[in-house]
């Protein structure tokens, strides 16, 4: 990761959009904080590059608007994984 504030705003912007990541999934990937993702994004960004900015505005925008349904997902999908331990367990029994 480059040190420059400037050029780590850019190259994070730039990874969301190639991978329609989410703000936790770019923080993983460039080892850094969620809050440090979006503060470069929503505050440092505009300043640097309008046009860049704008896209990822779009994005943040469709995240925050199918949080929701990734949380009723990974609910579900954890509910499925208990049950289908609790089956094999008691079908080893």
């Amino acid at each position: 990761m480059r040190s420059s504030l400037e050029e780590r705003s850019c190259e994070l912007a730039v990874y969301m959009i190639e991978n329609r990541a989410t703000v936790r999934a770019a923080a993983e990937h460039y080892g850094i904080s969620k809050s440090t993702v979006h503060k470069d994004l929503t505050c440092r960004l505009p300043m640097l590059d309008r046009a860049l900015s704008a896209q990822v505005r779009q994005l943040l925008d469709q995240n925050k608007a199918e949080r929701h349904l990734r949380g009723g997902l990974a609910t579900k999908k954890k509910y499925e994984y208990r049950q289908k331990l609790s089956a094999a367990a008691n079908g080893s029994k």
